[in-house]
């Protein structure tokens, strides 16, 4: 903070020691206060805090037989019950002296020091601004009087070096008044975030760290303050701020075009229901993602799933073939049928990955390939099975019974909810998931560190395939049936884009589940929103590839900013 040692009374600029004399009598009267409650609580929850303690050591000490241990524990807690007798005989004489300080801190702490400070961070501010104009000031003048007297000597090659030399030290000059500018403008933000500090400084002695709600928050808002910077600010949610622009747009242009609102209450909900079995295929992909790896297969997987969905679960014989063979189930009862369904779109589903993710881990071929290669592989097999043939609709009693509407609100968003809960549990609060942010941000960092890279990648791809199964399974839940090779085309492309556009870095180890549901809502609200606008579906295609590409960008700016 040497910028602010040199400000002076005379600048109208109070030095940090007259601050601090600003500051002495409320610290001196805190201190007072607070050596009154620390002898109430010497004896007392002083005491029951460090006799627990060392229970909790003793207890988890090897060192102790069984009847050591124990009686060790019976002499601390004899101790521990007078402690807390102690504390309880004092706790309304500091919850009185708790407040009194709490109340002095409000009556004196703005008014006799932090808003003193405020204002004289604020004239601070306006001083270094002024010096900074001033010296670039008096750098350009400078600068044009050397161009001038070097213009007098003539033209030659030796002018014309000296011209360059004169330009680079302008430029260092100027560059160097800006640094210092801003050098100083950080002096005086910490400057004032530390005087503001000092109120919960004293206030977290009082409390003895147990702040209150809004204590709490309180701190927690001039922490986002402090930290705040506009330009990593916009890089970090620049996009959100253009696709809210959007929707506010599109809400308002909706009701002019096509007479009617766009965001009502069933919209919303016809959106959330049609972004229910896209969130399974966006957590999937997600987890490769953070292994800086993809999924080009993902479409296909689902137009399989909805193929075998509506084989097993349509009533009466097949409107298609598969492999040539017909086929019936309804002898089944409804219920295995279900299940069978699901067992064998998951089965089928993680078998492909497990592949994909075989030949990824084991031989460091790029999922680009090996999802590719899956992509191609299942279109073509199940193309040929069903001989390009769509099959019928799956019993309509079925999706009543899985995803029934109650009250008009579609179930099927309980299940998305589900798929939400349980995987943010497994990326945040399993080893695996710790070691796949572990893997996707330093591989061989990880290796040595002794996490298996095969194992973790081989999992990520089977939990994307249980994923992609339950997804395609539900799909076919929403569709009542319909299942053909064909559908699902482009779902890879929406999927890998929602977790791009939510944060999910491709430069791997960096991405959060709450980012892979919001990107997913976003583009299936855009596409629901463009469709009531109708616009035509390839100028969609268009509004996403923007989205995409800007989305990419900012992620590879922010990349760059932290090497």
């Amino acid at each position: 903070m040497s910028q602010n040692n040199k400000m002076t009374p005379e600048s109208g600029i109070l030095t940090l020691e007259q601050e601090e004399l600003l500051l002495q009598p409320i610290q001196d009267h805190m201190d007072a206060l607070q050596s009154r409650i620390d002898a109430l609580r010497k004896d007392g929850s002083a005491k029951v805090t460090d006799l627990s303690n060392k229970i909790t050591l003793i207890r988890e000490d090897k060192n102790f037989g069984k009847e050591e241990r124990n009686h060790q524990i019976a002499i601390l807690n004899k101790e521990l019950e007078k402690a807390k007798e102690v504390e309880s005989a004092n706790k309304s004489e500091i919850d009185k002296l708790v407040a009194e300080g709490e109340v002095y801190l409000k009556e004196h702490f703005n008014r006799d020091y932090y808003k003193l400070v405020e204002e004289n961070c604020k004239r601070a501010k306006e001083d270094a601004k002024k010096q900074y104009e001033r010296q670039l000031a008096d750098h350009k003048a400078k600068h044009e009087q050397d161009l001038a007297a070097l213009r007098k000597e003539g033209d030659g090659e030796e002018q014309k070096k000296a011209l360059k030399e004169l330009n680079f030290v302008y430029r260092n000059k100027t560059f160097d008044a800006k640094m210092s500018y801003h050098v100083a403008l950080q002096d005086i933000k910490d400057r004032r975030h530390e005087a503001f500090m000092q109120q919960y400084q004293m206030i977290d002695r009082l409390r003895a760290s147990r702040f209150t709600m809004g204590q709490t928050y309180a701190q927690k808002w001039e922490n986002y303050r402090y930290r705040f910077n506009t330009k990593q600010f916009l890089l970090k949610n620049g996009l959100y701020l253009v696709i809210i622009l959007i929707f506010i747009a599109l809400s308002i242009i909706t009701p002019i075009i096509k007479n009617t609102d766009l965001f009502t209450y069933t919209n919303v909900v016809n959106i959330l229901q049609q972004a229910s079995p896209r969130i399974f295929l966006g957590l999937g992909v997600a987890g490769l993602i953070l292994l800086t790896g993809t999924d080009l297969s993902i479409g296909r997987m689902v137009g399989m799933g909805m193929v075998i969905s509506t084989i097993v679960m349509h009533k009466g014989i097949n409107t298609g073939q598969f492999f040539g063979i017909v086929f019936d189930l309804t002898a089944l009862p409804i219920w295995v049928r279900i299940l069978l369904a699901l067992f064998l779109c998951i089965i089928f589903c993680t078998l492909f990955t497990a592949i994909a993710g075989f030949f990824t881990a084991r031989f460091k071929i790029h999922p680009f390939i090996t999802t590719m290669s899956n992509m191609l592989i299942i279109f073509g097999l199940i193309t040929y099975a069903t001989k390009g043939v769509s099959f019928g609709a799956i019993e309509p009693e079925i999706p009543n019974m899985m995803i029934p509407k109650i009250n008009g609100f579609p179930t099927i968003i309980l299940w998305a909810v589900a798929a939400i809960i349980i995987v943010w549990f497994i990326w945040n609060k399993t080893t695996f998931g710790k070691n796949l942010y572990a893997v996707g941000g330093n591989p061989e960092a990880a290796s040595v560190s002794g996490i298996s890279v095969f194992w973790v990648t081989m999992f990520a791809f089977i939990m994307a395939g249980i994923l992609y199964g339950f997804g395609s399974w539900l799909e076919c839940m929403r569709m009542v049936g319909s299942g053909s090779a064909a559908y699902g085309q482009g779902w890879d492309m929406d999927a890998i884009a929602a977790c791009v556009v939510g944060g999910v870095s491709f430069t791997g180890g960096i991405g959060k589940i709450s980012g892979v549901v919001v990107g997913v809502l976003i583009f299936t609200a855009l596409t629901y929103s463009l469709t009531i606008l109708g616009i035509d579906t390839n100028l969609q295609f268009v509004f996403e590839g923007i989205i995409i590409i800007s989305a990419v960008t900012l992620d590879s700016l922010k990349y760059v900013q932290k090497k």
